[in-house]
């Protein structure tokens, strides 16, 4: 009898225990979920998203990816890179990108420097139909509302000065 007791007891013991169990079992693994990325791993997808935005000539999202306190040493604000955006789209029916990234520095978890050179060659209605350009820059990015944004950016011809 006493044996029948006990089994009845652990039986009902273990199923009032389960729910329990199974309750902090989800939460350590809701805890335990993908560790966040090193911050040059999203920085070099941030670069890969800008690339596939410039290709697709998605001007507003590339805006998006900018600081409103983007100012540059040429003495650009954001609306002037916006405008560059649209001449630069509108001249070209299509846009295809080639990025090199030399090199990535981050501060902290909230500054960053990339500097990278793009090839850009795209189709247009002009004498030869195409045209095609490499730039180095050299970008200043700042970790706003959990994205990186550009801040401030240098770019010249390659083989010709950065400003």
């Amino acid at each position: 009898m006493r044996s029948r007791l006990y089994q009845m007891n652990a039986t009902n013991i273990a199923t009032r225990v389960r729910p329990i169990v199974l309750m902090l079992a989800c939460f350590v693994l809701a805890a335990c979920g993908d560790p966040p990325e090193p911050p040059e791993v999203e920085i070099r997808a941030w670069v890969a998203k800008g690339q596939i935005l410039a290709e697709e000539k998605d001007r507003r999202s590339l805006m998006d990816m900018i600081s409103p306190s983007y100012r540059d040493a040429r003495g650009h604000e954001r609306g002037d890179i916006e405008n560059m955006f649209r001449v630069y789209f509108l001249r070209q029916n299509s846009i295809e990108l080639l990025i090199s990234i030399e090199d990535v520095r981050v501060f902290g978890d909230t500054a960053a420097e990339v500097d990278m050179t793009v090839g850009m060659a795209g189709t247009n209605d002009g004498v030869l139909g195409f045209s095609a350009s490499a730039y180095n820059f050299e970008m200043e990015l700042v970790r706003e509302d959990e994205e990186w944004k550009l801040l401030a950016a240098r770019w010249g011809e390659v083989g010709g000065e950065i400003r």
